[in-house]
């Protein structure tokens, strides 16, 4: 809380970058249209995420908060909200068992909450899966399969302990969820197609003003900055290998050519192939170049994207990030019996069995926050207006809305 200062400064100034944001506290703050809304908020603390806070707060609502990565908070953005009386819930490198009781904690009003604002699914997750196993479905937490899930499970059965019936209770309670990032977004769409979301949930991600700058001009500016402050290194005239040209990817292809980077990109979608080629990048596949490029970064949202064999076959301090929202896009669990060397926090040398290295990258999580702070204010600023215009919408329409 010490850092409380520091990060009312820094909001202040991000506040002259996020003007979204500040016209819907003159435009609304009078009418208080989120007066009564609960939100529990999931998603990046940061200094950008303090001013959308706030925003919402000067609204009415009452909110907790905590981080959705592990390493993504600002400690000062963190203290400047809780120093301000909001219940904030988040550290810079927090353990998997923490992040979970955090996520569990913005759920505890005294009334409950009322609606989700969301990135990536982890609170709703949270709530709908333990709502699930109270309704007997005990199976879908006796076997974890990884230590995120082994953490999630934990949590789930402490709660149900401590609180019998409490996510069914919950759930039943929920107006609504905002989504901020396209792997949330995928979630909900699975849910909603096998019948398990039974509130409305609003795409936040998809909305133009969102997809186009956010993931794609956002990424253009963070994804260097996470890589430079990591490791210093020279990028100009390296090759680096960009693992998807969706939006995300298109942002961190660009950014590494403004380095100076000689990009490749590899893309399943062949629009997005070819897109990338008209962009004048070169298309190939990943062990087209695993032996020779000197950066990796995966952008798909999909899982094992880089798998162990690739990293064994990469050159000797290969540098290896993600910047999709997940960290199992690259397979770290496969590397914990290999010899690792922490350089710095969040950047790490992996010694493989033939002696080579490579220096991953916030553990294979998001680089650009882990690493560095992630994207700039302003450009988050159009994905956070849209984040409390859909909350307003859930919060005074959310009646109007079948679930789903």
């Amino acid at each position: 809380i010490s850092l409380a200062d520091y990060g009312r400064r820094e909001l202040d100034i991000a506040e002259t970058e996020m003007p979204g944001l500040m016209a819907l506290r003159a435009e609304y703050g009078a009418a208080q249209p989120l007066k009564g809304a609960r939100i529990a908020g999931s998603l990046h603390m940061t200094i950008q995420t303090a001013v959308l806070i706030e925003t919402l707060v000067a609204l009415g609502a009452e909110v907790r908060w905590a981080s959705c990565n592990i390493f993504s908070t600002q400690d000062h953005a963190a203290a400047a909200i809780a120093a301000g009386g909001t219940p904030v819930f988040a550290i810079k490198g927090e353990t998997l068992e923490e992040y979970w009781d955090y996520c569990d904690r913005i759920f505890l009003f005294e009334e409950g909450a009322n609606l989700i604002l969301d990135d990536g699914g982890d609170a709703t997750l949270y709530i709908l899966l333990g709502a699930r196993v109270e309704a007997g479905e005990t199976d879908l937490i006796e076997t974890p399969t990884s230590e995120e899930e082994e953490a999630l499970f934990a949590q789930i059965k402490k709660r149900m302990a401590a609180s019998p019936g409490w996510f069914t209770r919950q759930r039943d309670q929920l107006q609504g969820v905002s989504e901020e990032t396209t792997t949330g977004v995928h979630r909900l769409y699975d849910l909603h197609k096998k019948g398990l979301l039974p509130f409305p949930a609003i795409n936040v991600n998809d909305s133009v003003t969102k997809s186009k700058f956010d993931n794609k001009y956002g990424c253009k500016e963070s994804l260097v900055d996470g890589i430079r402050r990591a490791t210093d290194t020279m990028m100009a005239g390296k090759t680096a290998l960009v693992c998807g040209y969706g939006d995300v990817g298109k942002g961190s292809a660009a950014s590494l050519r403004g380095a100076g980077a000689r990009v490749k990109v590899t893309e399943v979608d062949p629009i997005c192939a070819l897109q990338a080629a008209m962009d004048g990048f070169e298309v190939v596949t990943l062990e087209d170049v695993v032996a020779s490029a000197d950066i990796f970064i995966t952008t798909t949202g999909n899982r094992d994207v880089i798998r162990i064999e690739h990293m064994r076959e990469m050159k000797d301090m290969a540098i290896v990030g993600n910047i999709g929202h997940f960290d199992n896009e690259i397979q770290v669990a496969a590397l914990k019996n290999h010899k690792w060397t922490n350089i710095k926090d969040q950047v790490d040398m992996i010694e493989m069995p033939s002696g080579s290295r490579i220096i991953l990258l916030s553990e294979g999580r998001l680089l650009n926050l882990g690493n560095a702070t992630g994207h700039p204010s302003f450009v988050m600023s159009a994905s956070f207006t849209n984040q409390v215009l859909a909350q307003i919408e859930l919060w005074t329409k959310g009646d109007e809305y079948r679930p789903g």
